[in-house]
C-alpha cells in the first residue's frame, strides 16, 4: 500500500522544523499509515500550522504534503526560549498502486493531518468461484 523509500525520508528542512526525534532513525514528525477495511490511512502530526498553509497534492503515485508554520514577532518583544520551530516543510510518501489517489481525502483537526485513500477495486480481495471440470468417462468395450 505505501512504500517506504528514500522520498519518505525527512528533508533538511523537515528536520529543521520539527528538530530531532530520538533513536538512531534521524529526525522525523510522527506518522502513522495504518489500513481499515477498504480505506489507507495516513496520519501526520502538524502541530501549529495553519490549515490554510497546507498543501498536499499527488503526482504519479507521490504524495507531497507540504505545511508552514509561522512566528508571530512583535515589536518590543525579546524572545528568551525559542524552541518552537517554525518555516515550511515538506513531506513525499511514495504510495502504491493499489491505492485509488483519484479519491484521496484530507482533513486536519487538532495538529493532525488525516489522509484517506480508498483501495481500488482491483487490489480487493475476491472470492474466486472454482468450477469443476467435466470428464468423459471411456465406456469399457
Amino acid at each position: 500500500m505505501l512504500l517506504r523509500t528514500v522520498p519518505f525520508r525527512s528533508s533538511a528542512a523537515f528536520d529543521q522544523f520539527f528538530g530531532s526525534a530520538t533513536g538512531s532513525r534521524g529526525v522525523s514528525a510522527p506518522l502513522d499509515a495504518y489500513r481499515d477495511g477498504d480505506t489507507f490511512f495516513v496520519e501526520i502530526d502538524l502541530p501549529g500550522v495553519d490549515p490554510a498553509s497546507i498543501d498536499a497534492t499527488v503526482d504519479r503515485n507521490v504524495l507531497t504534503v507540504r505545511a508552514e508554520r509561522f512566528r508571530v514577532e512583535r515589536e518590543g518583544v525579546r524572545r528568551v526560549i525559542s524552541e518552537r520551530p517554525a518555516g515550511t516543510v515538506t513531506r513525499r510518501l511514495v504510495l502504491g498502486d493499489s491505492l485509488d489517489t483519484d479519491r484521496l481525502e484530507a482533513s486536519y483537526d487538532a495538529g493532525v493531518l488525516t489522509l484517506s485513500i480508498p483501495v481500488t477495486e482491483q487490489a480487493k480481495p475476491r472470492k474466486i468461484e472454482i468450477g469443476v471440470a467435466q470428464r468423459e468417462l471411456a465406456t469399457a468395450q
